[in-house]
């Protein structure tokens, strides 16, 4: 048996938030790889096969709701638990992430709000 980390794939538009989650999931040993945008992040987690995916929404060019589509179509990818980080709160969104886009979770990220 080994105790290999877990590796997470981290999402996100914004290089400073992948450091912060680089920063605090590494603490609890986890391999966090970053990806700016959704293209490499597409491609980042056809390279590392990571165990969780974060997933920011509000991105330029492909948003978070197009690389969960992309990932839900794709065998290799489609079994990937996904959390959506975004700023965005309001109940709407909740719903949609959750229940309609099935979504494994979803958090507030605090920062940009």
């Amino acid at each position: 048996m080994t105790d290999d980390p877990k590796k997470v794939v981290c999402i996100e538009d914004e290089l400073e938030m992948i450091e912060l989650v680089k920063l605090i999931l590494g603490r609890s040993q986890f391999d966090v790889t970053g990806a700016v945008g959704g293209r490499e992040g597409l491609a980042k987690i056809a390279e590392v096969k990571p165990d969780l995916v974060l997933l920011d929404l509000m991105m330029p060019e492909m948003d978070g709701w197009e690389v969960y589509q992309k990932m839900k179509a794709s065998d290799e990818m489609r079994d990937i638990p996904v959390i959506v980080v975004t700023a965005k709160a309001q109940s709407i969104d909740r719903v949609l992430g959750l229940h309609i886009a099935r979504v494994d979770d979803y958090i507030n990220d605090g920062i940009r709000s």
